[in-house]
């Protein structure tokens, strides 16, 4: 189910890049977006009647909202998975220092070694 979800989300992610890009511009040019619009053309620019295109890539948007939700909600409830899941753990490494981890070490006589 997840990997299904995924897939068609992968798919609305391609379909509303395609559908912005698409899209005609509103008319604006650098200056407008640098504050030298008239009074007609601030904040967003003038209201155009809602077309096709923007009605299809309104669409879009809400498939992708719905689907990343799902998504969240879906990655929340599985289970963790790990490719290392079926291996057991390596046995712990010992130093080989000549005693064991309860023993005292000996200490050095004050002999010369020969």
């Amino acid at each position: 189910m997840y990997n299904l979800v995924l897939a068609l989300h992968i798919f609305v992610c391609i379909l509303l890049i395609t559908a912005v890009l698409i899209q005609s511009g509103k008319g604006g040019d650098i200056g407008s977006a640098l504050g030298g619009g008239t009074a007609s053309n601030e904040g967003f620019g003038p209201s155009a009647p809602a077309n096709v295109m923007n009605k299809i890539t309104t669409g879009i948007a809400a498939c992708f909202l719905i689907l990343s939700l799902t998504l969240a909600l879906l990655a929340n409830n599985r289970t963790p998975s790990s490719i290392m899941q079926g291996y057991s753990e390596p046995p712990p490494q010992t130093e080989s220092f000549g005693g064991s981890l309860g023993e005292p070490s000996p200490q050095p006589s004050g002999e010369p070694a020969e």
